[in-house]
């Protein structure tokens, strides 16, 4: 069958929101006097959700007596400052226009809760992708395929019409337990060797190398 979709992961692949999820671990961190985390490892924390991320920032993680607390502060310092300094990458919006123009259906697919990927969706993308799938109850989070199985659903494809892009082992997963061939972007929180050791064979050095890999599909 043609290809019809395009799935992409969101942090890391469409967006670049590392500034404003270390600022938002980190506020969290300072409010229960917690050691503060660099970007870069945070960087390192992130592909398996926020719970995730925060369990890895938290010393002790979610047997510290606090997590639950710190946790909390982190959504809710999240939520109103998710758009501070998160952009998309460079020639992103680029692809996603010439993608749309040529008949392509798109979604993006998120361990991000629901309530932020429905935003960013909206302030960045609503003009270019269809469908917005982060976490919430009752579809597990990536690696499972659920929220793949999801989105083309609701865009009316089937796994042989569709491809994924994202920018971790966690999205090479989700990819095969989707049935999907993959593309992995070299501009996210891996890289090129992580990917590859984790099964990539198709690699994005820049958003505008992803339209020669559709050809060949």
């Amino acid at each position: 069958m043609p290809l019809k979709s395009l799935i992409f992961d969101l942090d890391g692949t469409l967006l670049d929101t590392l500034q404003d999820l270390t600022a938002s671990v980190n506020y969290a961190l300072s409010r229960h006097n917690m050691p503060q985390r660099q970007a870069v490892e945070v960087r390192r924390f992130l592909g398996n959700g926020v719970k995730r991320l925060m369990a890895s920032a938290v010393p002790d993680g979610e047997q510290n007596p606090h997590f639950e607390a710190a946790f909390a502060d982190f959504k809710e310092y999240y939520v109103r400052h998710c758009l501070d300094l998160t952009r998309p990458y460079d020639g992103i919006p680029e692809l996603l226009t010439t993608l749309h123009a040529n008949g392509y259906k798109m979604a993006i697919v998120s361990n991000k809760l629901q309530a932020g990927v429905t935003e960013l969706h909206q302030r960045f993308f609503a003009d270019t992708i269809d469908v917005a799938i982060g976490e919430r109850d009752g579809i597990r989070r990536k690696p499972a395929p659920d929220m793949v199985i999801e989105a083309m659903r609701q865009l009316g494809v089937q796994p042989d019409e569709a491809l994924y892009v994202g920018d971790s082992e966690v999205d090479l997963a989700t990819a095969a337990a989707a049935g999907l061939p993959a593309i992995a972007v070299l501009w996210g929180f891996r890289d090129r060797n992580q990917l590859i050791a984790c099964g990539a064979t198709r690699l994005a050095s820049t958003p505008a190398d992803i339209p020669s890999h559709l050809s060949t599909l």
